[in-house]
């Protein structure tokens, strides 16, 4: 009811949509309306209340709410069951667990804060309050083990694909599951399986996107590597609209993906790749190979053509870029 009201007001934001419009249309009490009417401004909406007039929304506050994020999902089917929590450990633990109960594909879990993000190898992810987007979003695609990771690109050329959208600034991916803007972090991609033997029961894809943070936000060794949309973008941006964004462009890459398979996503992702044609270490657990990132395969497997030509396909690793 109180996602419906808004959604009303937000549709005519700067205009008066009266009681009885609200009462027919969400076929509910004069005493609801007011009821989550005070509720919404509780929660920071500005909402005037004009005698004989109705209601007007005036201003919204910047939260990544059910309500808010769902005025910006379109007609797409992700984002529609969101599970908000101002505060929590990690979205991730609390997707995985709703996906072993049952939760459907595209259900997301998004977070004000988290005390325990994390990253890939199990590194921490700062994620204060207020300033960016901490969100795992459930997928059940029925495709073989081995074409998973497949899906982390595909996420990544979606997320930069809805930051020029909202933001108008240019986001490089660099392999696996960082975006970049200008050579910095600003977010990074972490997919996690519930699979058994060769079968995907779901993914849990966590996105943490670093939106409306001050360079204040950042330690001086960590400002040399990371950024935010406001610090290259110079203004704030509401992170419910670059969420609701970042979902929409995640379901239309992956409806065609189910179909059509990975060549079109590939493309994509090739032609946002930030570490193509550069000079490259890949670093993992069995050691490093310094040389020319040439491409990704089909399935996803980077390319490194070291200086004895040798071509490496590379499926885990850690990219830095030498110095010399």
């Amino acid at each position: 009811m109180k996602e419906a009201l808004l959604h009303m007001l937000a549709e005519n934001e700067g205009e008066f949509v009266s009681g009885q419009q609200i009462s027919e249309n969400l076929n509910c009490s004069r005493t609801a309306i007011w009821k989550h009417i005070s509720e919404l401004r509780k929660s920071g909406y500005s909402i005037e209340a004009v005698q004989k007039r109705g209601y007007r929304l005036l201003t919204s506050p910047d939260l990544v709410t059910a309500e808010e994020v769902s005025l910006y999902t379109g007609n797409g089917t992700f984002g529609k069951k969101v599970t908000y929590k101002t505060s929590v450990k990690s979205t991730q633990e609390i997707a995985h667990s709703l996906a072993r109960e049952g939760a459907l594909e595209g259900s997301i879990v998004l977070a004000d804060e988290q005390t325990g993000g994390r990253g890939r190898l199990g590194r921490a992810w700062q994620s204060p309050s207020g300033t960016g987007i901490w969100m795992s979003l459930i997928l059940r695609p029925e495709i073989p083990l081995q074409k998973a990771p497949q899906l982390t690109l595909l996420i990544a050329v979606a997320a930069s694909r809805a930051i020029e959208k909202v933001t108008g600034l240019e986001a490089a991916i660099k392999w696996p599951n960082d975006l970049l803007i200008k050579g910095k972090k600003v977010a990074g991609i972490l997919t996690e399986l519930q699979a058994e033997a060769d079968s995907i029961h779901s993914v849990i894809v966590g996105i943490g996107m670093n939106v409306n943070q001050e360079k204040k936000h950042f330690t001086e060794e960590i400002s040399e590597i990371a950024t935010s949309l406001a610090i290259e973008g110079g203004k704030t941006y509401k992170r419910a609209e670059i969420a609701g964004a970042v979902l929409q462009e995640i379901e239309n890459l992956y409806r065609s993906y189910l179909v059509k398979g990975f060549a079109v996503i590939k493309l994509l992702w090739e032609a946002r790749a930030y570490s193509l044609g550069k000079r490259i270490t890949a670093r993992s657990v069995t050691g490093s190979i310094t040389g020319y990132a040439k491409g990704i395969t089909d399935e996803g497997v980077l390319l490194l053509e070291d200086d004895n030509g040798e071509i490496h396909s590379i499926y885990s690793a850690d990219i830095e870029f030498p110095s010399h």
